[in-house]
């Protein structure tokens, strides 16, 4: 039903999800593209979903809006992979505003790196 419309939106959103490693992002859209493609039918406009490895995380069915959304991702190569290697959190409400949060958790430290970086040729003992 709302297929479409994402469509229209996904270039926008495409730079938004590359932005929001930099911090959340906000996109305001137009009200009346959701209302024609619900054609009059009452529908819960606001909603959160989070994606975590390209999959939905709430165990709750997402709303037709928020699963049109998910399908529109997963269709497009780009989105596809940057859902699939990082978490991100999307979110609407009624103001017909989307928000993308990159939650993806940073990658943890290897202690191979901090050991190299302490031991200095010049700290050998084997010159003495």
């Amino acid at each position: 039903m709302f297929v479409q419309t994402w469509n229209k939106y996904l270039p926008i959103i495409k730079i938004l999800m590359k932005r929001s490693v930099n911090g959340d992002q906000t996109l305001e859209m137009n009200s009346t593209d959701f209302q024609r493609a619900a054609g009059g039918r009452k529908v819960k406009y606001a909603f959160s979903i989070v994606l975590i490895k390209g999959r939905m995380k709430n165990s709750e069915t997402p709303p037709p809006l928020a699963r049109d959304l998910i399908a529109v991702l997963q269709q497009d190569d780009m989105t596809r992979a940057l859902t699939r290697h990082q978490e991100y959190e999307f979110k609407m409400n009624n103001s017909f505003q989307l928000f993308i949060k990159n939650s993806t958790p940073p990658a943890p430290e290897q202690e191979g790196e901090t050991v190299a970086e302490t031991n200095s040729p010049g700290d050998s003992k084997a010159d003495d």
